[in-house]
């Protein structure tokens, strides 16, 4: 029995190498055409075949393969050069989107329609943040492919941000001929950009069959193996923080050392929590720390993006408050807009904040945090609202003890983002609507991102619990087409309908998306009577694993040095 299992996981391993040969086979076909003519056919079929492992996972295959035919007739290229080239070719397309999407609103800045204009706005600035990320792709591809596979997981997260913001800039529009004439703008940028994340989702399915088995302990392999890159740890939050973070977070208030410090009645350097934001040094060496007093601050907050590392804390989620009224109805502004908080800068943190947006069920969307950072977290948090009260724009993020509360899609955005030991609020919307708990917005099978809920707990809120089985409430529903969910080790009260999930508009994205349970608890926790869409599963340990925090995120070079109680895999509390 034990040679069955060696053969066959030697099998796996021989297979890895036949797919990581197809990388090779770029340069090498090439090479031999040049100096064999005779071999000229096996060559072009070695080619072909190579480009079609390369593009297999890619939405536009066509389009891929013949890129990458174009891009290996280079035959002294290497498989990295070729893959950056790539990029770069996606840059060129982006920089050439920029310019068309600027015609088609050149006259839309001016008259009387804040709307669109605002829209207008907000799509110059999406654009201009995806060029970036794109650019910070082609940045990240080193010199050899180890590097490259080394860092296939930042790149996919980068790209998957890149495409988030396309595609938000063309939501922004809600006139349909504009909103078309935007997508036309954009749609080579984004084939582009989505054929360039197949590749490098393909070479990092390559090096992850590579390296899963140890030839070493071919015996001990099974389900409990060490996932590719992510140690278990007994602490598991994401060790993008560092251990100075570790005693910034297990500190009292009195013992830590803020650099600014917001009082509203005057005791601190600011007033505000903007102008503690505004004088943050552009080169400050670590973590810039503002410690919030206790107090209700009524501002629109942004801590933009070239703001990296910041440490916010508060007296309690319940004592140093920040708190907005923007709404799209209210204001004829943009999703983007309505924001209470918002977060652009990297690394960003923030301990024992309350968030609110207080525009009410009425006005619609209105934001009370929005996050695009990557690698932000929170811990102890509170985040108030109704529709869209927290959008988990893009980026990765990881909330830890938070409490969240709302009615629509009051969890939304397509980042990665994992919610450990959370309370989960469905508030009472108006009687003719009814509550999602999620609206996730992945648009490309191949972005690794999604919304995991993870040990927490789904209940109603006073005012909804008297009428909680007249107005349903639902754990999500599919913003895009590859919308993704995970609920799992969490305890789902009755406030939960026994379907569990409710489509978007008919049948869209029910046979794309990807909603998934693993070991819930409690009186909505049944799945006997859950949506029938052949993408909901009732999913095993071996499946739930992928969604864990640490695998998840990648979260081993992030979470493990904050000091706070927490796992990167399953619940160990």
């Amino acid at each position: 029995m034990a040679k069955k299992v060696i053969v066959g996981l030697v099998a796996t391993v021989l297979i890895g190498v036949v797919c990581a040969g197809a990388i090779i086979a770029l340069v090498t076909s090439t090479k031999k055409a040049s100096s064999h003519s005779d071999d000229n056919s096996s060559s072009l079929s070695a080619t072909s075949k190579s480009m079609t492992a390369m593009c297999s996972t890619a939405l536009h295959k066509d389009s891929c393969e013949s890129t990458m035919s174009e891009l290996s007739t280079n035959s002294s290229a290497t498989p990295e050069e070729i893959f950056k080239s790539f990029v770069n070719l996606a840059i060129k397309e982006f920089e050439s989107a920029i310019q068309k999407s600027a015609e088609v609103t050149k006259d839309k800045l001016s008259g009387n329609d804040s709307r669109t204009a605002a829209a207008v706005s907000d799509c110059k600035k999406f654009l201009g943040d995806a060029l970036e990320d794109m650019k910070g792709v082609s940045s990240l591809v080193g010199t050899d492919m180890k590097n490259l596979t080394a860092e296939s997981d930042n790149i996919v997260h980068m790209l998957s941000s890149s495409m988030t913001y396309m595609y938000t800039c063309v939501d922004g529009f809600e006139d349909p001929k504009l909103n078309a004439d935007m997508n036309d703008a954009l749609n080579n940028a984004t084939e582009m950009s989505s054929n360039v994340l197949g590749v490098i989702t393909s070479i990092a399915s390559f090096a992850e069959k590579l390296q899963s088995v140890d030839l070493g302990s071919l015996t001990s392999q099974g389900t409990n193996r060490k996932l590719l890159g992510y140690d278990m740890d007994k602490q598991g939050y994401p060790s993008w923080l560092s251990a100075g973070d570790r005693k910034l977070l297990q500190a009292t208030t009195n013992s830590v050392k803020p650099n600014a410090v917001v009082a509203k009645d005057g005791s601190g350097q600011y007033k505000t929590i903007n102008d503690a934001v505004k004088t943050i040094p552009k080169n400050h060496p670590g973590r810039y720390v503002i410690y919030v007093k206790a107090g209700i601050y009524d501002e629109i907050v942004m801590v933009p993006k070239d703001t990296n590392n910041v440490l916010m804390y508060g007296d309690g989620a319940d004592k140093s408050i920040v708190t907005g009224d923007k709404s799209n109805v209210k204001d004829k502004v943009t999703t983007r807009l309505t924001a209470t908080f918002s977060v652009e800068g990297a690394n960003f943190i923030a301990k024992d904040m309350g968030f609110r947006n207080t525009a009410g069920a009425v006005n619609h969307q209105a934001v009370a945090l929005r996050i695009s950072g990557d690698f932000g977290a929170f811990f102890k948090c509170r985040f108030d609202g109704f529709q869209d009260t927290l959008y988990t724009h893009a980026g990765r993020q990881f909330f830890r003890d938070c409490t969240v509360s709302g009615t629509i899609d009051f969890i939304f955005g397509n980042s990665a983002v994992v919610f450990q030991n959370c309370v989960i609020i469905c508030n009472r919307p108006m009687d003719n609507q009814l509550n999602t708990v999620t609206a996730h917005g992945r648009t490309d099978p191949n972005m690794k991102t999604g919304i995991v809920l993870q040990n927490c707990q789904f209940v109603a809120d006073k005012a909804l619990e008297p009428v909680r089985t007249k107005i349903a409430s639902y754990l999500g529903r599919p913003w895009k087409l590859y919308s993704r969910t995970v609920v799992m080790e969490s305890s789902i009260g009755d406030v939960i309908r026994p379907e569990g999930w409710v489509a978007w508009d008919g049948d869209f994205a029910l046979k794309t998306l990807y909603y998934a349970e693993y070991a819930n608890t409690g009186p909505g926790a049944a799945t006997a009577g859950r949506v029938k869409w052949p993408t909901f599963h009732v999913i095993n340990k071996a499946v739930a694993t992928q969604f864990t925090t640490g695998p998840f995120l990648n979260s081993n070079n992030w979470i493990a040095s904050t000091g706070v109680a927490n796992y990167l895999g399953f619940n160990k509390s």
